[in-house]
C-alpha cells in the first residue's frame, strides 16, 4: 500500500497554514523598465513608508529630454505599444494632471529629465498604502515619449507609451 499524501491534500494544508499567518506585509516592489524591442533603459523601486509609498525611478539608458512617468492599473506590458498596461492608476477617479484643480490621478508622477549621459531620477511619494497599488492584478510603470503637460486629461499630451515595467511586489 502506497503511503503517498494526494496532492490535494498537501495544497489545502500549505493553503490554510498561509492563511493562519495572516495577510502578506509587502516590503516593496520592483520593475525593469524595457522599450518594446526589449532594451531595458532603467528601473523601478517602490517601498512602503507607513501609510505612503516612496517611488524611485532610475534611467541608465535613455535618450536626453523630458519624459511623462505614470503608474497604470495593470501588471502587464505586452509591447509594442503597451496598451496591456491599461489606464493610469487612479483609485480616487479623478482627472488627469498633478496641476488639474479637481485633483489627480494618484499614478501620476512628475516628469524625468534625462540628461545627455541618458541618466536620469525621479523620487516621489504617493499617499497611499502599497497594498492599495498591489490589487490582484497588480500594476506597471510607463516611460511615456514626451513630457506630461500635467493638465490634460487622460495622459497629459505625453505621447506614446515608450517603455512599461510589470511591478513585481516582494513581502515577509
Amino acid at each position: 500500500m502506497s503511503r503517498t499524501i494526494p496532492v490535494a491534500i498537501l495544497a489545502l494544508v500549505a493553503g490554510a497554514a498561509a492563511a493562519a499567518q495572516g495577510p502578506r506585509v509587502l516590503t516593496g516592489a520592483a520593475a525593469d523598465l524595457v522599450k518594446a524591442n526589449g532594451e531595458r533603459i532603467g528601473e523601478v523601486r517602490i517601498q512602503p513608508r507607513g501609510n505612503e509609498i516612496f517611488v524611485i525611478v532610475n534611467l541608465a539608458r535613455a535618450a536626453p529630454g523630458r519624459y511623462g512617468v505614470h503608474i497604470h492599473d495593470v501588471g502587464r506590458c505586452s509591447g509594442p505599444g503597451f496598451e496591456s498596461a491599461g489606464p493610469h492608476w487612479n483609485p480616487t477617479a479623478r482627472h488627469h494632471g498633478r496641476l488639474n484643480p479637481a485633483g489627480h490621478h494618484l499614478g501620476d508622477l512628475p516628469n524625468i529629465e534625462v540628461g545627455p549621459s541618458g541618466r536620469g531620477a525621479l523620487r516621489f511619494t504617493i499617499n497611499r498604502t502599497l497594498n492599495s497599488l498591489m490589487d490582484a492584478d497588480g500594476a506597471s510603470v510607463v516611460l511615456h515619449a514626451a513630457a506630461d503637460d500635467e493638465r490634460t486629461d487622460p495622459s497629459g499630451n505625453s505621447g506614446a507609451r515608450l517603455a512599461c515595467g510589470p511591478l513585481r511586489s516582494f513581502s515577509v
